[in-house]
């Protein structure tokens, strides 16, 4: 009797023990932010002059996936910030691009619109979004769904598309910035009004004293060393500047408006700004129920796009984001309490060096934008087929056929797509093209099959992929950068999680952009997104 009664006690304290780790507190609050257009590298690039607490908190006290992946083309920013909280790929979650093509309307679709929806607190055109398009849940949606909709999920960004992506269906709000006004703006997907800390925000007018601020280096320029000369040939101008240099005086009638502010490091200062308000004005992390607060950090992109990787530009922003980060977590201790929240840091997509640059410095490399080589193209499709303006669109390094036209002129589709094929095989600069309506023919090395099926949405993708040698993209000038590839440049990408129920450490273990959603799931024992493809990183959680 006396050894039963001890495998009971037994028994009793290791279900006790089993109940403790299954009722372990959860976090009160989960913040994602999504840094558009960093690459990984970019941790260590500029690393020397981080604080000890922005990413370097987040590295040294958190844990670093440094071998994470983006698996799937195109690398653009809807596609990313859809991946990151559906833990899918746009094959399944409908987010084929930022924008594609209906070809059977002939018209081009972007990809948060919604025409049945009206602008809350902005203008018309900058308001008629929603996140209808999205065709799977979020992990907002799931943390809603768990908690019988008591959970408050949020977005907000300077980009629309990476406020709404990420709150998803069932958000309390998403929030982005308008452009003709200088404010933060919804639709009525989500409200019929702005909440009252959102219109109190919007009263203190911080863009206009963000986009009036000199924007001068945080050190001397001279010591900017991981960074090509000031002015160089490579970088784009602001609007109404006659050269890119420093300091880049915003305060004049010829750059007035407040499409400015994204292209300063005051976009990623605003972002900070109302997030930390939507946290005060919505008591997140107040109660015994979990809240998410999806964070975009638009600028960071448009910077890139304007002044490529290697600007000064590039980099004395990447030291302001990383002291604007330091500030918003410690608000977060202040406000949550340290150990009462979590983050995870990511990008939807890296950027590829300057082609200009890499072919000044012996490197394979070339751009062509896609609008110049449609005329191109069409004329050799009439040549070879005798049918003309059969293709209707070159985007998103994809081909989307005229399909009304080829109906109507009995054309042979079939052959329609050999020219095409044929023409884009002829040309400088391109590695493979493939023809998404045939794939058991597809010749591919892994992982870019993978990636090419992952990315093709039947409905939205055009049907011929085309794939450009490393170090080329289908770009607009000379000048800046952009992405949208399988390579390494845009598709190696941070990935930082931090606080509650994460462990400290960094594996080099290859992961995938598609495992945060289930990875974070886990950490709130809720259900994964109804179209997750991902797995559950192990090493991340305690």
């Amino acid at each position: 009797m006396k050894y039963i009664v001890l495998s009971l006690a037994f028994l009793l304290c290791v279900q006790g023990v089993g109940a403790k780790k299954r009722t372990k507190p959860q976090p009160k609050l989960v913040v994602g932010i999504v840094v558009d257009q960093m690459r990984w590298d970019f941790l260590y690039r500029y690393a020397d002059r981080y604080s000890d607490g922005g990413f370097k908190r987040l590295m040294n006290d958190g844990f670093q996936c440094r071998q994470a992946m983006v698996n799937y083309i195109p690398t653009f920013t809807a596609p990313g910030h859809a991946c990151a909280y559906t833990g899918s790929v746009p094959s399944v979650h409908g987010i084929a691009a930022n924008d594609w093509v209906d070809t059977k309307r002939e018209k081009q679709v972007y990809c948060t619109e919604d025409k049945t929806v009206s602008p809350v607190g902005g203008s018309y055109k900058a308001g008629m979004n929603s996140p209808r398009n999205l065709l799977t849940t979020t992990v907002g949606d799931e943390l809603k769904l768990a908690t019988n909709m008591r959970a408050k999920v949020f977005g907000i960004a300077i980009k629309d598309r990476g406020a709404i992506l990420p709150a998803g269906h069932t958000a309390n709000g998403a929030y982005w910035f308008d452009d003709s006004t200088g404010n933060f703006i919804s639709s009525s997907f989500y409200a019929p009004q702005l909440p009252a800390w959102l219109s109190r925000f919007n009263n203190k007018r911080y863009a206009d004293s963000l986009i009036s601020t000199e924007w001068k280096t945080m050190y001397a320029p001279e010591t900017y060393t991981q960074s090509l000369a000031d002015d160089n040939k490579y970088e784009g101008k602001l609007k109404g500047e006659k050269a890119s240099v420093f300091p880049h005086n915003t305060n004049t009638e010829k750059v007035k408006g407040y499409s400015l502010l994204r292209y300063l490091p005051g976009g990623n200062t605003i972002i900070f700004k109302a997030a930390k308000a939507c946290i005060r004005g919505e008591a997140l992390g107040q109660d015994d129920v979990t809240d998410m607060l999806a964070i975009s950090l638009s600028t960071p992109d448009y910077i890139g796009h304007l002044f490529s990787p290697n600007a000064i530009e590039t980099e004395d922003m990447y030291r302001r984001l990383d002291a604007e980060i330091a500030s918003f977590l410690n608000y977060l201790d202040k406000q949550v309490g340290k150990g009462n929240y979590s983050v995870f840091l990511t990008a939807d997509h890296g950027a590829a060096h300057n082609s200009n640059y890499l072919k000044d410095l012996k490197i394979p490399s070339g751009n062509k934008a896609e609008h110049e080589a449609l005329a191109e193209l069409n004329a050799y499709v009439k040549k070879e087929t005798g049918k003309d303006s059969m293709v209707f669109d070159l985007s998103n390094y994809q081909v989307y056929l005229n399909e009304n036209k080829i109906d109507k002129d009995d054309a042979d589709r079939e052959d329609v797509k050999d020219a095409v094929i044929d023409w884009f095989k002829k040309q400088d600069g391109i590695q493979y093209v493939v023809d998404m309506e045939d794939m058991d023919d597809m010749v591919l090395p892994e992982p870019l099959k993978t990636m090419v099926i992952n990315g093709y949405h039947h409905k939205r993708s055009g049907c011929i992929q085309v794939i450009t040698e490393p170090g080329w993209y289908s770009g607009y000038g000379p000048t800046g950068t952009t992405h949208g590839t399988w390579n390494p440049y845009d598709t190696h990408i941070p990935l930082l999680f931090y606080g509650a129920g994460i462990r400290k450490g960094e594996s080099n273990k290859t992961v995938h952009m598609t495992d945060i959603a289930p990875t974070i799931s886990s950490l709130l024992n809720i259900q994964m997104p109804n179209g997750c493809i991902g797995e559950v990183i192990e090493e991340v959680l305690r």
